[in-house]
């Protein structure tokens, strides 16, 4: 009985979101005539049922919160009609679908000011942030001098899984390197998953396939892992070996965004090197 109910809130939640959304929109804003007659403030049915392309009685039993299936591709239609932001997107599936909407892979992934303030104030602990692709988008000063020069970087060499398989200098960097690689190759099979027939990533795949004969050997094994913790052991060419602990997590409000943060440690005498590198704003050549 608990079951029923609840799903019964969620239909009727989804269709008062529906209808307030509905609302708000003048018929101005989406190229129809207001008309002498209409009353109530907002889209009628019929006009949202029109500029989505489905029938009048479907969006009115969907609203009424009839137990109905939607598609995707209607809740796309529906986002586009009702105006609806990033957050009110993801709102709108969840009810819908119970889950997340796919992800727009032409949207540009960016991260908010205070996001990039939080990196900054890492201070001599790198921090970066990937996005669903695992490009680097973001990053703080200790990143840069660690890890090479973001700015200068092609978009490949910002891929953190192409950098990994193809960079003979990251190869001496990593204290082993098999161990860091193999995690990684998990990490982003999992990530494939949650984005199956993305053309970039399929394009990523093929070509790390041609250029990284260990990636062309382990990618078959299907091997998944979540994103991982721990100590992780750098030799930088400039002040030897770096000591980090390693944490990792999503971001509330982009959930295709990951931050990844290596907390400087005493080992090797890590705080006092990444200081020097800053200090100095060592420039790291982009193939490193």
């Amino acid at each position: 009985m608990m079951a029923r109910e609840q799903e019964e809130q969620r239909l009727q939640e989804l269709g008062d979101f529906l209808r307030t959304r509905r609302n708000r929109i003048a018929p101005e804003d989406v190229g129809l005539p207001r008309g002498s007659r209409r009353r109530a403030p907002g889209l009628r049915r019929a006009e949202v049922a029109q500029l989505s392309g489905v029938s009048v009685d479907w969006y009115t039993w969907l609203e009424q919160g009839r137990p109905i299936s939607v598609s995707t591709q209607v809740l796309e239609s529906l986002v586009q009609a009702l105006h609806l932001n990033a957050d009110e997107r993801a709102h709108l599936f969840f009810l819908a679908h119970q889950q997340s909407p796919p992800a727009r892979s032409l949207e540009p992934e960016t991260v908010s000011p205070a996001l990039q303030l939080f990196l900054d104030h890492q201070g001599l602990s790198p921090a970066f942030v990937t996005g669903r692709r695992w490009d680097v988008v973001a990053w703080n000063e200790a990143a840069r001098v660690v890890f090479g020069d973001y700015e200068q970087m092609t978009a490949h060499e910002r891929n953190v899984v192409w950098r990994m398989f193809t960079s003979p200098m990251y190869r001496q960097f990593l204290v082993d390197w098999e161990g860091h690689a193999r995690r990684l190759l998990a990490q982003f099979r999992a990530t494939c998953g949650r984005y199956p027939g993305d053309p970039w990533l399929t394009g990523l795949i093929h070509d790390l396939m041609s250029a990284s004969p260990e990636f062309r050997a382990w990618w078959p094994d299907h091997e998944v892992l979540s994103a991982s913790e721990g100590h992780k052991t750098f030799n930088h060419p400039q002040v030897g070996y770096l000591v980090f602990e390693l944490v990792t997590f999503q971001v509330f409000d982009a959930p295709d965004l990951t931050m990844t943060a290596y907390i400087s440690l005493d080992e090797a005498d890590t705080p006092a090197k990444i200081s020097r590198l800053r200090s100095s704003r060592s420039s790291v050549s982009s193939g490193f």
